[in-house]
């Protein structure tokens, strides 16, 4: 059975973009050496990767034209993607599926897949999945960095309580910061 972690970098104050859409200017102090093994990690050990329409949307248009070469970009492209969207019919970025029922279809893909199922960004996405007690994990890199104003990643809405599994400081000042939903079973 594939575990449901989602992966995402947001700022001390709790954004995981500025005020506009894919403002993720401070991702720029987060990323080095640590994060970029963790990347490759993720390239190793993913099964399948999930995405809301409006990170697949910022993602395709990026790892399809980016001229950056290495391990990131092939896994970044040739994985199988999995987007959920009420308003996109089709995808047209390699091994991209598309679907209305994202609860439904990751409560498949977990019993179905051996390797891991990662959920990139997408904070409504990150919402709907905590809500139907779909996710093993969440894993994020708190960058020391104050926005002031952006998109906050957790929505407003019941208390959910976390447990940790592990904090651990990068060389950067960055945090990366793992948790259990509570009730959740590891």
């Amino acid at each position: 059975m594939a575990k449901v972690i989602i992966w995402n970098l947001m700022t001390l104050d709790g954004f995981f973009e500025g005020e506009k859409k894919w403002d993720l200017d401070f991702h720029n102090r987060a990323w080095g050496p640590e994060l970029e093994k963790l990347s490759m990690d993720f390239g190793a050990s993913a099964g399948l990767l999930v995405f809301g329409r409006v990170t697949y949307e910022g993602m395709k248009a990026y790892w399809t034209s980016t001229e950056e070469e290495g391990v990131v970009k092939v896994f970044m492209n040739a994985l199988p993607k999995l987007v959920a969207s009420r308003t996109l019919a089709a995808a047209d970025w390699n091994n991209t599926e598309v679907t209305a029922d994202i609860a439904g279809e990751i409560a498949r893909r977990k019993q179905a897949l051996d390797k891991t199922i990662y959920v990139f960004g997408s904070a409504e996405l990150t919402d709907a999945l905590l809500t139907a007690g779909l996710v093993d994990e969440v894993m994020l890199a708190i960058v020391p960095v104050q926005l002031g104003k952006g998109t906050p990643f957790f929505k407003d809405g019941a208390r959910r309580d976390f447990n940790l599994i592990e904090a651990r400081p990068l060389s950067n000042g960055t945090i990366l910061a793992r948790y259990t939903p509570e009730g959740a079973v590891v």
